[in-house]
């Protein structure tokens, strides 16, 4: 399975950017599709979820009420919507999907190869 991650780029802060995940295909191992990022100098940390039947959806504390996630029209696609940005967002996006484990193990079995945003104050 290969993921492919696009939508990054320069923003100010309060804007919006949307991100958008494509699957090569699904699987037994594709149950749910995950969103991470990566600070400059910081860990990987956990961002949204999504099953592929559009629910478990669930979001880190950091960014619950200004992201959303979904699942697009085009086939096996997902989006992240990220509303009101801020300079602490500024990081390298990562889709990734799992199986029914990674609901909460957050272990993912495949990897995009990430997306970069950069929020500017």
């Amino acid at each position: 399975v290969q993921l492919q991650a696009s939508g990054g780029g320069l923003v100010q802060a309060g804007g919006s950017q949307r991100l958008s995940c494509a699957a090569s295909r699904r699987t037994s191992s594709t149950y749910i599709m995950g969103w991470f990022r990566q600070a400059p100098g910081k860990e990987r940390e956990f961002v949204a979820r999504i099953s592929w039947s559009g629910d478990n959806i669930y979001y880190a504390d950091s960014v619950k009420g200004r992201f959303s996630i979904s699942r697009g029209n085009a086939v096996n696609t997902v989006y992240l919507q990220m509303n009101n940005l801020n300079d602490e967002d500024t990081a390298v996006y990562y889709c990734a999907t799992g199986g029914p484990k990674a609901v909460l193990s957050r272990r993912y079995d495949y990897w995009g190869q990430g997306t970069e945003v950069t929020v500017s104050s």
